[in-house]
């Protein structure tokens, strides 16, 4: 049997994607190839076909072709799977509705960072910001910044907090390692601001999913790398419907799946303004 992958320009920019989907379609004698177009070859440095993908014993063979769909196609088959790209990716309203919410949400973020930056060197010197890998659409990794809400060192003590989250996701109300600036910053939110600006640059939207850390998306089974279908997002199901009291992953998808299939520019407008209230209300934040 041979399978026809032909991804868009971010598909399978993390291998452990590519992983996913030879485990979904894991069958003996299968085979696979892969058309990619160049910046994928680039980012997962397939370059010599064929090659191997770790933590998977199926070969595959490499085609360089510039294609904007994913189809898994049996040869003999003539109903092949084909997986478009999630309208909300592609949509120019939702990206212009990202760079206009984007430019006032940066230009309140450059209103409050000097406040900010004040009170945080009074409370806890150190940077002003918090820096740390995400993955966005489809596994593709970028930096997430937000004003620093916990001690330098935070990282390095993650070990000695207790999880009371379900699933690949941490959370603990009473985390000691949080100061007391950025307890305010997360219950109003401002340390959220700072994400304006990947939704500038095209790395998230206003409204989407939440972006997983390198290390959850690494415990991932299938069905989770369906939230990775659309951009994250600032906000979304998950920070409008209960925020910090939701525990369990499995929910969290759950609710991004539910975006999914709900989306529409409607829909994003309504999510903004119930994040809006939310906020403001401080409701569900730790």
């Amino acid at each position: 049997m041979y399978l026809n992958i032909l991804p868009n320009r971010h598909l399978l920019a993390q291998t452990r994607f590519l992983t996913h989907i030879l485990d979904t379609a894991q069958k003996p004698g299968l085979y696979l190839n892969i058309l990619p177009n160049r910046h994928l070859l680039a980012q997962t440095r397939f370059l010599n076909p064929p090659c191997k993908v770790p933590d998977t014993k199926l070969p595959i063979n490499i085609k360089v072709k510039n294609m904007n769909t994913l189809t898994l196609q049996h040869h003999q088959s003539t109903n092949p799977y084909t997986q478009t790209t999630h309208p909300s990716v592609t949509s120019k309203t939702k990206r212009i509705i990202d760079i206009l919410g984007a430019l006032i949400g940066l230009a309140i973020t450059g209103i409050v960072a000097i406040p900010i930056a004040i009170f945080m060197q009074l409370d806890n010197p150190g940077p002003l910001f918090f820096t740390q890998v995400r993955c966005g659409f489809l596994g593709k990794t970028f930096h997430i910044r937000k004003f620093r809400s916990m001690i330098i060192d935070a990282e390095e003590l993650k070990h000695l907090v207790k999880n009371e989250a379900q699933g690949n996701m941490f959370k603990n109300e009473r985390d000691p390692r949080i100061t007391n600036i950025g307890r305010f910053l997360r219950q109003s939110s401002l340390d959220e601001l700072p994400q304006f600006w990947n939704v500038l640059k095209g790395e998230m939207s206003l409204v989407g999913t939440r972006p997983p850390s390198i290390d959850e998306v690494e415990l991932y089974q299938t069905h989770h790398w369906r939230r990775l279908e659309v951009k994250p997002g600032i906000t979304g199901e998950w920070q409008v419907n209960g925020r910090s009291n939701i525990k369990d992953f499995e929910e969290v998808v759950r609710m991004d799946l539910k975006y999914q299939q709900k989306w529409s520019i409607a829909y994003d407008l309504q999510l903004i303004w119930k994040t809006i209230w939310v906020v403001l209300n401080r409701s569900g934040a730790c």
